[in-house]
């Protein structure tokens, strides 16, 4: 009302007014490749072949609209969030973000923070559409301004939180936080990361640290450093190529895709992936403050 929540639970509806049901009515009885097609049929002896369904990201549109209600919780905490496409295919954006102005993510297309790859990054996946085919590659995503205390030892590991939250996206296939598998090969003299003294005491309950390899996070906990994690997203299974499957009946076949198919999810799914953090973080900021009396 005027502009504010009153309290009361919020509803939307988003009518869908740019559909082509029909440019899926020659896959209505085969699988596609990689795709959740014969998982959802297996299972519930039944599947919606126009799109996907509930496999369909079109179905992320209500978690960016939950996840912008969360963004504007956390901004009066303190906290941001940004996440940006740093990979597509093999052309990618160095690890440390630090060295990009993240205020140009929204700049491009591809929602890529150094204009120049993401010029590299739009021209390749305007090749892998001519060709038919798709492509897949990474979002990085930053949290600032995070309290030390979020997330939980055992079960509810605020890395847990968020890995949970990315994976349930659709395509993605990987989640890694700090340093993640990179660091796997270090040793931990290089790994740890260093305390700072303050200079007038602890200053309970933040401690400075001299480098951030955990990511944020430490023993399932936010330390109050940046929170920082990559998401890996596979190529969109639906090509726009013959190829070879099976039919409901288990026959062998081949398929030819109509209609419109995307050829790379990387920037369509970065809102979806500040969405899905947003989210995680506002939940676990509210069961903070429950576990004190």
């Amino acid at each position: 009302f005027e502009g504010k929540s009153t309290g009361a639970p919020i509803g939307f509806l988003v009518r869908n007014t740019n559909q082509h049901s029909k440019d899926y009515d020659n896959i209505r009885d085969i699988f596609r490749p990689s795709h959740a097609d014969y998982t959802y049929y297996s299972k519930y002896g039944i599947r919606d072949y126009r799109g996907g369904g509930r496999a369909s990201a079109r179905i992320t549109l209500s978690r960016v609209v939950a996840g912008a209600l969360a963004k504007l919780v956390l901004r009066q905490q303190g906290i941001s969030i940004s996440a940006y496409t740093s990979q597509v295919g093999d052309i990618l954006l160095e690890k440390d973000y630090h060295k990009y102005d993240l205020n140009l993510i929204e700049s491009n297309p591809v929602r890529c923070p150094d204009p120049l790859k993401a010029k590299e990054m739009e021209n390749l996946i305007a090749q892998v559409k001519r060709e038919g085919d798709t492509i897949g590659g990474v979002i990085s995503c930053v949290i600032k301004g995070c309290p030390v205390g979020l997330g939980e030892p055992e079960f509810g590991k605020l890395h847990a939180q968020l890995g949970a939250a990315m994976l349930s996206i659709n395509a993605v296939k990987g989640f890694e936080y700090g340093e993640g598998f990179a660091g796997s090969s270090w040793r931990g003299s290089q790994q740890n990361d260093t305390f700072l003294p303050t200079g007038d005491g602890m200053q309970y309950p933040r401690c400075n640290v001299e480098t951030n390899h955990s990511g944020g996070i430490q023993g399932g906990i936010s330390n109050g450093e940046d929170i920082y994690f990559r998401v890996a997203f596979k190529p969109v299974a639906t090509l726009l190529m013959e190829q070879q499957t099976v039919n409901i009946e288990g026959e062998a076949t081949t398929m030819d895709v109509r209609g419109r198919h995307d050829p790379c999810v990387l920037p369509r799914a970065v809102p979806i992936v500040a969405a899905m953090a947003a989210m995680t973080i506002l939940d676990a900021l509210l069961i903070s403050k429950t576990n004190r009396l």
